[in-house]
């Protein structure tokens, strides 16, 4: 009876157990010695969790638990030793537009040949003074915060549950803290991320945590479709949350606002300030999402891009994810997403896409917003919808999708 009994528990450890001796296996055959870059990082996570505290997820890396590539750790130090040396963190842009062509950083990480080994050099001896500083400083002096606490917490289930290929968020977050040292920190993982985006635009953090994505949801706001704008290719659903192209142009009045080229429709609501966020269930063939400026032309076949006033990603022939900039950016395909949420910061100029069941970051758009912003939506689809999904709604009803179409 005890020997039937321990073959049906068995199972159930086996998950976990697997995941502790992946990570001790990991620890064990990590025999090769660490590099300057390496070491650098090492020593200077073993530092931040002495004075900081709730930093323990730090000691992964510096046990290396949890050890970085040459090419990561040498591009983390250049551009940390940079914001140490302005230390200048702008949260909001209220000048200029940012540049919207693309994330320079993923060349260094992939070529890091290309890495200035002067600058390298410099960005290292910063790095290294304000090593000599925290060490100044008495150990586990730094509260950083109930929020910054709990997504340290999250980062860590998160990269034990293998979601995220290392610590590297943690170890931001925590510099972050340190060094913003703003009386308010129940917002500085927000203050993080929105930095993060700037910075780098596509792929900026691999995982979110929790109390940030949560933040975010909470600028959910009710979106529908626009039935005056939409292409008369078209179906649009009797809620007005459904589209899919049919197989007939309708017959309907070509008002000014209405897309008579892409298929596309825009949502009711535009916006000129504060944060808004909404979801969108997207095919596997082809699809276009974001903004499209008050001002943007919709008729005919221009490209939907930044010059024409459009803010969008765009999947095509199901492989090709791509941010419409001018030239356009390319974006990986791990980041195709089968639901995106859309987060707009009118005030703060940032438009990003996130894939919301990895609740991972896909791109962001930086810019000096200055004209009424609404939702778009496209698709080619025929036979699956694009389904705009309330963030905070229950289940809805699960009856065939037909019972909810209405001609325009």
């Amino acid at each position: 009876m005890m020997q039937c009994f321990h073959f049906m528990v068995e199972p159930a450890k086996t998950l976990t157990t697997k995941i502790k001796e992946s990570h001790k296996r990991g620890k064990k055959e990590k025999k090769e010695p660490l590099d300057e870059d390496q070491l650098l990082v090492v020593e200077l996570a073993r530092d931040l969790s002495r004075v900081c505290q709730s930093s323990a997820i730090l000691e992964h890396i510096w046990k290396q638990d949890d050890s970085w590539p040459s090419s990561l750790c040498r591009t983390f130090v250049l551009q940390w030793a940079s914001m140490l040396e302005s230390k200048v963190i702008s949260f909001c842009v209220k000048k200029r537009p940012m540049q919207t062509d693309g994330w320079p950083e993923m060349d260094e990480v992939k070529q890091p040949k290309l890495i200035d080994e002067q600058n390298l050099i410099k960005a290292k001896t910063v790095i290294h003074n304000w090593i000599k500083d925290l060490r100044a400083q008495p150990e586990q002096s730094v509260w950083p915060g109930e929020p910054v606490v709990k997504a340290l917490e999250d980062l860590q289930s998160a990269w034990r549950w293998g979601r995220m290929p290392n610590l590297l968020p943690a170890m931001e977050l925590v510099m972050w803290t340190l060094i913003v040292q703003r009386p308010d920190k129940d917002t500085i993982p927000q203050q993080w991320l929105m930095w993060k985006q700037r910075t780098q635009k596509i792929g900026a953090t691999s995982y979110i945590p929790l109390p940030v994505w949560e933040w975010i949801s909470d600028a959910a706001v009710d979106v529908t479709l626009n039935l005056d704008t939409a292409n008369p290719d078209l179906f649009i659903s009797g809620d007005e949350k459904r589209m899919r192209c049919g197989f007939e142009r309708k017959d309907i009045p070509n008002y000014h606002q209405r897309f008579d080229g892409w298929w596309c429709a825009a949502g009711v609501e535009g916006f000129t300030s504060g944060r808004h966020y909404w979801e969108v269930e997207v095919g596997e063939r082809d699809w276009r999402l974001g903004v499209a400026k008050e001002s943007a032309l919709r008729k005919g076949f221009k490209s939907l891009n930044t010059d024409t006033g459009y803010l969008t990603l765009r999947l095509e022939r199901g492989t090709e994810l791509k941010a419409l900039t001018v030239p356009f950016t390319s974006l990986p395909p791990d980041l195709i997403p089968r639901k995106v949420g859309i987060h707009l910061d009118f005030d703060c100029g940032q438009l990003s896409f996130y894939d919301v069941d990895k609740k991972g970051h896909i791109y962001t758009y930086n810019e000096r917003f200055t004209e009424k912003l609404y939702p778009l939506f496209g698709t080619v689809e025929i036979v699956k919808d694009l389904v705009i999904k309330s963030p905070t709604a229950k289940t809805q009803c699960l009856c065939p999708a037909p019972c909810l179409w209405g001609l325009l």
